[in-house]
């Protein structure tokens, strides 16, 4: 299975409950996200998929939740007012902030 597609698995198998708790403010979805990539990077993941996989949860984000914060509306509007370059951008972008912490 592609990075895609377990992305999409993790997040339809999760429960709305789950997903409350992730998104309730913006630490602790950038506690979640760092988490994933912690364990991605263990599996081996590169630099390039985990990006690609950040992708994919910022795109499920845009289309399927509403924001719970200020934050993540404004990841929300800067996603849906840029191109894939600049959805790439901001991707990486978002990596790098949870790659800090």
């Amino acid at each position: 299975m592609d990075v895609k597609g377990k992305v999409e698995g993790e997040l339809n198998k999760m429960d709305s409950e789950k997903k409350e708790d992730i998104l309730k403010n913006f630490t602790s979805f950038k506690d979640y996200l760092s988490d994933k990539v912690n364990k991605g990077e263990k599996l081996g993941l590169s630099e390039e998929q985990l990006t690609k996989a950040t992708e994919y949860v910022a795109g499920y984000l845009a289309k399927h939740e509403e924001p719970k914060n200020r934050e993540q509306y404004v990841l929300q509007e800067l996603w849906k007012v840029g191109d894939k370059e600049e959805q790439k951008a901001l991707s990486s972008l978002l990596l790098k902030l949870v790659k800090a912490e």
